[in-house]
C-alpha cells in the first residue's frame, strides 16, 4: 500500500458576518481573568440545590424494578400484587410505552423497558410510582417476573468470534476466525463498529520490535450527585422534566419518540448537576419519570441510590490490546500494528464513538509512516459501556506508552529522548492522514516536564510518607522509589462529520439605569464552570460587569453534550457570535443617538467608547427603553468520515496535548505504591479562566491517576462485584499527591480566543505515567491496569485473573 496523502482540512463554508474577530482588550472579570464562579457560594455552603433536592408538594416516588441477571430470557411479569400495595399510584411495564421501544445516543437498540430479553444486570424492567419513597421500594419487590436464566457472554473477543493473539509462537499477533462461538445478542450480531487504518507498507521490517498485551479495566465516573429528576405532567397531555444531565435536546429526543409527543409537550430544564464526566450523557430515570407522572397525572420524582446508580449509568470500555512497534536503531518508529478490543456491554451508547477514538488516536502524539490499526467494539451482557473522559483514548494510551518504554529499554535509549525523537510538531500527519494545523508542542511538553525539579528523596525518618506508612507497614526497607513520563493527545470536540453546533441568546438590557447582559444556552453545566466562561466572555465582549446566566433548557436551541472537552469551545464561540451581533445592533443605535456614525467604537465600562474621542455615550443611556437580543447558531469548522477501509480523512476539529511525570514510591514487598508527586505541562490554547484551567487539569490527573492505581468495577460473569464507594476506590484527598503543573498557551487560529479544550486531556497521560513510574520502581512489565500489590509481590500480573471475566 502506497503512503496515504495528508489530508488537509475540507473547505470552510463561508464565514458568518459575526465570525469571531481578535479577542479584544483586558477586561476585570473577563477572558483571561480567574473570575470567581456564579455558584461557589451556594456550592461550598450547602445551599445549592442538585437534582436530588428537587421537591413538589403531593409528588410521588418512581422506583425502578431491574434484573438481577445479566442475560436472561422474560417469560412474564406480574405486577397484580405490586399495585394493590397501599399507596401505589402505578406499576408500568414495556405494554405502557406508547412511542417507540427502545432509544439510544447513536442506535437505538437500548429497550425503555425490557421487553423479551435482559441482556445486562440491572437492566430496567417495571416502574413503580407511590405516595412514599419506602413504599414504591417495597412495592417493586413485589413485581413478579419469570426469567429463563441464559448464559451471558463476557468477553468482547469471545463475542466476536475472535481467537486470543498468541504472543510467542508462529502466529504471534494473528487474530484468528473461529466459528460462530457466542450467540448473538442483538439481531445483527455483536459486532458495534470495526475501524480499520491502512497507512504504507503492509509488511514493513524495522530493526527492533517489541510487543506487548494490555489489559484495561472498568471504571466508573464515580461523580457524586446520583441520577435525579422530577418530572411534572402539564395538564394537557406534555410534561416538563427536570434532571441533571449533560444533553439536554438529545435527552428531549429520545424522550419524545419514547412518550409517541412532539418536542413542545417534552420541555427540559437543567437541575442541579454534581458531576458527570460522561456517565450523564445517556438516558437513566428520563423517561421512566416522565412516564409515570404522564400516567399518574401527579409529579414524580425518581432518583438513584449508589448502589442503583452503578446499575443505572455507562462506564469506561475495559480493553484488551495487542501492540507491535518496529524502530530502526537511532529509535525511530517505523511502524505500529495494534488490535484494540472495547467492550460495550450489552448496547451500543456511544461505543461506535468510542472506538472512533481509540482507533484514530490510539498510537500516541507520535509521527508513524507505516500503520496497521484494527478497532472493534462488541457487544457483551456486561454492563454498557458508553461515554466518559477521555473518551477511548485513555485506555489506548496506557498501551502505546508502556510500549515506548519497553522499545527505549530495548534501544538503550532514555524514554523522554525516544518520545521527543518520534513526537508530533505543527505540519505532521496523524494515523488518518489529517495534518496537524496548529501547535503541536509535544516535544516542548516533554522537555520542560523533564526540567521540572524532582521531589525530595526518601525520608526514612518520617514513615507517613511512605507507602502504607500511616498503619505502620513499613520501616522502608522494601520501598523504592520510580520516575516515569507519558504523552498524550485527544481530539476535542465532536468528529468524523458530526454536524457540531451550539446555540446562544444575548440580551442586553437597561436595568435601573445600569446595563444588564442576560445570556441563555442550552449547555449543560456539570460542575466544570461554563457558566463561569458565559459570563466572562460577555463581559469581554460587551463591556458590561453585570451578566445573569439564565436557567438551562430547552427554550433555546441545542447547545450540544457537555463532552468532548467542546462546551468552551463551541458554546464559547456561540456566545461570542451572538455578542458581537448585539454589539453591532448596539452601534447602529449608537449612530441614530449621536447623529453620526463612527468606526472606531467599543464597548467598556459601560459606556461605548471611541478610539479617537474617548467616551461618547453610556449603554444604558443609548439603549433607554431598548432591548437588544440576539440568536445565534455557531458551528467548528468542519469534519470529515474517515475511508471505512483505510481509516483516511479529516477526522478531527482540534487536538489537546497533555504530558505527566509521576515520581511513586512502591514497597516491593507489600505492593502498596504512594504517588509523590504528579507534574504536568499542557498547552491550552489560552487559558480563558486560569485557575479554572489549573483545576481541570488537577481533576483529569487524579482520574487518570485513579485508574491505574484502584478504580475497576469487578465483574464476575456479568455481574458486578462491588457496587458501592466502600468497595469502589477512588482517590482520596491523602492520596492525591502535590502537582506542579506548567500550562502552555499556543493559539489554535480556528478556535476562539485561540483556546483549546483543557479536560480530557490530563486524564489521558497521568494514568500511564504512574505506571510507567511503577515499573521503574519494580522492574516489572505490569501489563493490566489498575495495577493491584499482588501484581507487584507476585512478579506481574501473568497469574492473576482480569476484573472483567
Amino acid at each position: 500500500m502506497p503512503p496515504a496523502t495528508p489530508t488537509e482540512a475540507p473547505p470552510e463554508p463561508a464565514a458568518p458576518a459575526d465570525a469571531p474577530d481578535a479577542t479584544r482588550g483586558d477586561v476585570a472579570g473577563g477572558v483571561g481573568h480567574s473570575a470567581g464562579r456564579p455558584d461557589s457560594t451556594l456550592k461550598v455552603t450547602g445551599e445549592f440545590a442538585y437534582g436530588s433536592d428537587l421537591w413538589m408538594d403531593n409528588m410521588l416516588w418512581g422506583v425502578t424494578v431491574r434484573s438481577p441477571h445479566p442475560y436472561a430470557r422474560i417469560r412474564s411479569i406480574d405486577i397484580a400484587e405490586a399495585l394493590a400495595t397501599a399507596g401505589v399510584f402505578a406499576v408500568l411495564t414495556h405494554e405502557d410505552v406508547p412511542g417507540e421501544k427502545t432509544y439510544g445516543l447513536e442506535v437505538a437498540d437500548q429497550p425503555v423497558l425490557a421487553f423479551d430479553v435482559v441482556r445486562y444486570q440491572g437492566e430496567p424492567v417495571a416502574l413503580v410510582a407511590a405516595d412514599h419513597p419506602e413504599i414504591a421500594r417495597q412495592a417493586a419487590k413485589k413485581v413478579r417476573v419469570d426469567y429463563e436464566v441464559l448464559e451471558p457472554v463476557t468477553d468482547a473477543r469471545a463475542a466476536l468470534g475472535h481467537a486470543t493473539p498468541d504472543l510467542h509462537g508462529d502466529q504471534a499477533g494473528q487474530v484468528t476466525e473461529l466459528s460462530r462461538a457466542a450467540p448473538y445478542l442483538h439481531p445483527e450480531g455483536n459486532l458495534v463498529r470495526h475501524l480499520k487504518i491502512r497507512v504504507g507498507d503492509p509488511d514493513p521490517v524495522a530493526d527492533v520490535v517489541v510487543v506487548g498485551e494490555y489489559d484495561v479495566g472498568m471504571q466508573d465516573q464515580a461523580f457524586l450527585g446520583p441520577e435525579a429528576g422530577l418530572a411534572v405532567p402539564d395538564g394537557v397531555g406534555g410534561v416538563d422534566l427536570y434532571v441533571a444531565t449533560q444533553w439536554l435536546h438529545v435527552d428531549q429526543r429520545q424522550i419524545c419518540a419514547a412518550l409517541g409527543l412532539r418536542a413542545e409537550q417534552v420541555r427540559l430544564s437543567l437541575a442541579g448537576v454534581g458531576g458527570a464526566f460522561g456517565g450523564r450523557e445517556d438516558l437513566s430515570m428520563h423517561v421512566h419519570g416522565c412516564l409515570l407522572a404522564l400516567h399518574t397525572g401527579k409529579p414524580v420524582k425518581m432518583v438513584y441510590n449508589r448502589e442503583e446508580s452503578f446499575f443505572g449509568h455507562v462506564h469506561r470500555h475495559p480493553a484488551k490490546m495487542r501492540y507491535e512497534h518496529g524502530a530502526d536503531r537511532d529509535g525511530r518508529l517505523v511502524y505500529v500494528k495494534a488490535e484494540i478490543y472495547l467492550d460495550g456491554g450489552a448496547y451500543a451508547s456511544s461505543t461506535p464513538a468510542v472506538v472512533g477514538n481509540a482507533g484514530t488516536m490510539g498510537l500516541g502524539p507520535y509521527v508513524v509512516p507505516n500503520i496497521h490499526v484494527d478497532c472493534y467494539g462488541a457487544y457483551t451482557n456486561n454492563p454498557p459501556c458508553g461515554a466518559m473522559r477521555g473518551f477511548g483514548s485513555v485506555q489506548t494510551a496506557f498501551a502505546y506508552e508502556a510500549q515506548m518504554d519497553k522499545l527505549a529499554a530495548q534501544l538503550g535509549m532514555d524514554p523522554v529522548e525516544l518520545r521527543v525523537r518520534n513526537a508530533m510538531a505543527e505540519g505532521s500527519p496523524i494515523p488518518t492522514g489529517q495534518v496537524i494545523d496548529s501547535a503541536a508542542p509535544v516535544a516542548e511538553l516533554l522537555q520542560r516536564l523533564r526540567a521540572m525539579p524532582l521531589p525530595s528523596d526518601l525520608d526514612g525518618a518520617d514513615l507517613r510518607h511512605l507507602p502504607g506508612g500511616v498503619s505502620n507497614t513499613t520501616h522502608g526497607e522494601g520501598v523504592r522509589r520510580g520516575v516515569g513520563y507519558a504523552v498524550a493527545y485527544k481530539n476535542v470536540a465532536f468528529s468524523e462529520g458530526f454536524d457540531d453546533y451550539s446555540t446562544a441568546r444575548v440580551r442586553l438590557e437597561a436595568v435601573a439605569g445600569a446595563p444588564q447582559v442576560t445570556v441563555h444556552t442550552a449547555a449543560a453545566e456539570v460542575g466544570q464552570g461554563l457558566v463561569t466562561v458565559e459570563q466572562q466572555i460577555c463581559r469581554t465582549e460587551l463591556g458590561v460587569d453585570t451578566v445573569v446566566v439564565h436557567p438551562k433548557d430547552t427554550q433555546v436551541g441545542s447547545g450540544g453534550s457537555t463532552s468532548a472537552s467542546r462546551q468552551t469551545y463551541v458554546t464559547g464561540g456561540a456566545v461570542r457570535a451572538a455578542c458581537h451581533r448585539v454589539r453591532d445592533r448596539v452601534f447602529a443605535l449608537a449612530a441614530a443617538y449621536l447623529g453620526e456614525t463612527l468606526d472606531d467604537l467599543r464597548l467598556e465600562g459601560g459606556n461605548i467608547v471611541s478610539q479617537t474621542r474617548g467616551a461618547v455615550g453610556s449603554v444604558a443611556d443609548v439603549l433607554g427603553t431598548e432591548v437588544v437580543e440576539e440568536t445565534t447558531q455557531w458551528r467548528h469548522r468542519r469534519t470529515e468520515p474517515i475511508d471505512p477501509e483505510t481509516g483516511q480523512g479529516f477526522a478531527h476539529v482540534q487536538f489537546a496535548f497533555a504530558a505527566h511525570r509521576a515520581v511513586v514510591d512502591v514497597d516491593v514487598e507489600l505492593g502498596l505504591v504512594k504517588v509523590v508527586e504528579l507534574a504536568c505541562t499542557q498547552d491550552v490554547g489560552k487559558a480563558i479562566n486560569p485557575d479554572a484551567v489549573v483545576g481541570q487539569i488537577q481533576g483529569g490527573s487524579t482520574q487518570g491517576m485513579g485508574l491505574a492505581l484502584m478504580e475497576e468495577i469487578q465483574i464476575s460473569e456479568g455481574k458486578i462485584r462491588n457496587p458501592s464507594f466502600t468497595d469502589y476506590l477512588i482517590p482520596t484527598i491523602l492520596d492525591t499527591p502535590p502537582m506542579p503543573i506548567e500550562v502552555l498557551e499556543y493559539a489554535d487560529p480556528h478556535a476562539p480566543y485561540g483556546l483549546r479544550g483543557v479536560g480530557e486531556a490530563p486524564t489521558i497521560s497521568s494514568g500511564p505515567a504512574v505506571m510507567a513510574a511503577i515499573r521503574d520502581a519494580c522492574g516489572l512489565e505490569l501489563t493490566k491496569v489498575p495495577v493491584r500489590p499482588e501484581h507487584i509481590v507476585d512478579g506481574g500480573a501473568d497469574r492473576e485473573v482480569s476484573g472483567t471475566d
